[in-house]
């Protein structure tokens, strides 16, 4: 997930609340199959309009983060715009609607359906018979195979991200005719829908080499309404032109032009008319709202002055909340929130309804707060489980505090070099068991020469290839900068080649770098965190002690300007944490190591980043929750678990979801999983992110797309005259 913005063991008891007394174990079952079903807190606002009311051509200018780096979504340093290009020019068998739940693509696909569960279960995809490569040979079970092959973590020459899904295919051949594709699974796997999108000619993922070097910096065969025209590092451009061998509805624009524009220069390139389409922040957004409202336009700062706000007038801000949320991490591994009773108080000290208005009120959009890691309000598998923690309630988190120790008293005036009651560092492998169903928080290593080549994190391209399981998948939509997450694009993946996978999870965001969870960073140890500066956060009564050491924890931010939003959050965090006696130091950090030296060193106790959300949570979400593990090599695994806070029966439960083919049974698994994950209390969502996207105002079927995957063939320049549909402009 973003800043705002990663052998099981026997249980013995179920999860119980610590209190200052003895309280009630609350039910933690998910709800059941006959429950009503959730609406999407936001539509997308895309600028609908018919494809009859689209003229044909012209060339869209869509500012991205940066020119990327390969072109294979499956390598380690893929990121938002290699997803972008692959949308474009790439099959993929299930499409993401506005409920975000996946959806065949007939364009691909006339049929995908299990046929057989015993003794294995056997999928047969049946393609359209139109379905061809850009070489014009049609695509096949070829393709299917040799994708599974390089993916299925069985041949380590290939450098692949991940493996989820794949390492569970048996077999993949052809069906009864060329059109048809049989795969045969080794175990059940609820989350078939998720493979081979996007799927890559048999030419990338035949052989290592083509795999790991002949996608990098091009794609001759490609299957889209796109294809891959050039990439132009000198201007930072990446050129897309229509796919004259397309079957489908044909592409309205001839071509598309992906240009690197740094967050702060978008509103710029906006108003000189270099682009037509960027992810904006909220003070951007509320630049160019204003100058769309006014008739004489205010000036805005800077050189551009009037004339940029007269241009800024024919740009429309899209809005809508994109399929991430924002959460307070709560690290423990070490120091105070080490204990479970310490994590609940801070989770009844916050008041997240407020902190959702904070942040959504001024845009216009739904202050809800998310009531689950694992889906979003619209989703099959949502449902709101935060009452297995409990909701603001200062007595209570006084309560549980003094049931911890931590008491009003005198505080030891500190020696030389002597820490606060924060996080202190514990070796690798200790743990702290809280918990009475098996749970393990992870300790830390501080000595960084125990940073092992091939340790999670060093980018070792010959370390463990096994267990990489933290796809995501087509996470379509802009996000608004000003809650301080960053980089853009729908399930993008900047991997570690130790197998955990290094993600540079950039949802198409705006804002400082790194405010998106990296998916799949695997914490490393032995990093010790830069300082950055400290800003005591005042409480009502100060904070409380244990032993003479003051309760006061370290709030670690980036300092990046596009992370305005995140701070606010963070000092209203630190308001209500001192109104039960938790004092904060808030700590700003340079952007580019906020997660690689704080957040997945485990060099914080406080921290505010977002993750996003999947169709497939059984599969995408457990890396993030699993309890952490000692390795073979004496090292610890925590996958993208950065809290250091895992539970046997939450990894028992993804397991069970992944392995169920009744999709009533795993959403309930699903849900279950969620509410455990609440009571451990490792991490509080807090509100779904905005999407904040300006576009041209001439320009249809573009913006703030939602949960939904964007339809690349129907975006275009308005035919003159012609208007958007009613409706389609929310927040304008």
């Amino acid at each position: 997930m973003s800043h705002d913005g990663v052998g099981p063991r026997a249980l013995t008891r179920a999860l119980a609340f610590l209190t200052a007394g003895a309280l009630a174990v609350p039910l933690l079952a998910g709800c059941g199959s006959d429950e009503k079903r959730s609406k999407p807190l936001a539509g997308q606002d895309i600028g609908s309009a018919a494809r009859n009311l689209v003229a044909d051509g012209g060339t869209l200018r869509w500012a991205v983060d940066a020119v990327p780096q390969t072109l294979n979504t499956f390598q380690a340093d893929a990121d938002a715009g290699t997803t972008r290009v692959a949308q474009a020019v790439l099959p993929t068998m299930f499409r993401l609607d506005a409920n975000g739940m996946p959806q065949l693509d007939p364009a691909y696909l006339e049929t995908a359906r299990i046929v057989e569960t015993e003794p294995k279960q056997v999928v047969v995809y049946r393609l359209n018979q139109q379905a061809v490569w850009s070489d014009g040979r049609e695509i096949g079970a070829a393709d299917f195979a040799a994708q599974w092959r390089a993916l299925s973590g069985k041949d380590t020459a290939y450098w692949t991200a991940r493996n989820a899904g794949y390492d569970r295919i048996e077999k993949v051949e052809r069906g009864a005719g060329d059109l048809e594709v049989k795969v045969t699974f080794s175990r059940p796997y609820a989350d078939w829908k998720s493979l081979f999108s996007p799927l890559y000619p048999k030419e990338v993922t035949g052989t290592p080499d083509t795999f790991n070097d002949g996608a990098r910096k091009k794609l001759q065969v490609t299957a889209g309404p796109f294809t891959v025209q050039r990439i132009d590092t000198k201007n930072k451009d990446v050129v897309l032109a229509r796919n004259p061998r397309w079957w489908g509805r044909p592409a309205k624009l001839s071509g598309i032009v992906l240009h690197a524009v740094p967050r702060d220069q978008r509103v710029s390139a906006l108003a000189a008319g270099t682009v037509d389409v960027a992810d904006v922040d909220a003070d951007d957004a509320a630049a160019i709202a204003s100058a769309a409202r006014a008739r004489g336009g205010s000036p805005l700062p800077g050189p551009a002055g009037r004339t940029a706000a007269r241009a800024l007038r024919e740009v429309r801000l899209r809005k809508s909340l994109e399929p991430a949320y924002t959460q307070l991490a709560l690290n423990g591994a070490d120091g105070p929130l080490a204990d479970e009773r310490v994590r609940h108080a801070v989770a009844r000290a916050l008041d997240r309804g407020q902190l959702a208005k904070l942040v959504l009120k001024p845009l216009g959009l739904p202050a809800v707060p998310v009531g689950s890691h694992l889906a979003l309000s619209g989703q099959d598998a949502y449902a709101d489980n935060s009452d297995a923690l409990g909701g603001q309630d200062t007595a209570q988190a006084r309560a549980l505090l003094a049931d911890a120790g931590w008491v009003p008293g005198p505080v030891k005036k500190e020696k030389k070099g002597e820490k606060a009651a924060g996080a202190t560092g514990r070796p690798a492998g200790e743990s702290t068991p809280t918990g009475d169903d098996g749970t393990y928080i992870v300790g830390r290593n501080d000595n960084v020469e125990d940073h092992k080549a091939g340790d999670p994190g060093d980018g070792n391209r010959d370390g463990d290839h096994k267990d990489r399981e933290a796809p995501a998948r087509d996470r379509q939509g802009p996000l608004e900068s000003g809650d301080g997450h960053a980089g853009e694009g729908g399930g993008a993946r900047q991997l570690a080649q130790d197998g955990r996978q290094y993600a540079k999870e950039h949802l198409k965001s705006g804002g400082a770098p790194g405010a998106y969870a990296p998916r799949g960073t695997a914490a490393p140890r032995g990093t010790s965190a830069p300082s950055g500066t400290a800003a005591p956060a005042s409480g009502a009564s100060g904070p409380l002690a244990k032993d003479g050491k003051p309760l006061t924890l370290r709030f670690v931010l980036p300092s990046g300007p596009g992370s305005d939003t995140l701070r606010k959050v963070a000092d209203r965090i630190s308001a209500m944490l001192g109104e039960v006696g938790i004092g904060t130091e808030i700590t700003k950090v340079p952007d580019e190591s906020y997660f690689k030296d704080h957040i997945a060193a485990g060099q914080y106790d406080l921290a505010l980043y977002s993750w996003p959300t999947s169709a497939f949570p059984a599969t995408d979400a457990r890396p993030i929750y699993a309890k952490p593990v000692p390795a073979a090599d004496g090292s610890l695994n925590v996958q993208q678990n950065y809290t250091r806070v895992g539970t046997d029966q939450v990894d028992q439960l993804f397991d069970q979801a992944v392995a169920t083919l009744d999709e009533d049974e795993m959403r309930a698994l699903v849900r279950r999983a969620d509410a455990r994950i609440w009571a451990a209390a490792g991490s509080i969502p807090l509100y779904q992110r905005p999407q904040l996207v300006a576009v041209r105002g001439n320009l249809a079927n573009i913006g703030a797309f939602g949960f939904r995957t964007p339809v690349y063939e129907d975006m275009g320049f308005l035919k003159k005259g012609a208007a958007p549909k009613p409706g389609s402009t929310a927040g304008n």
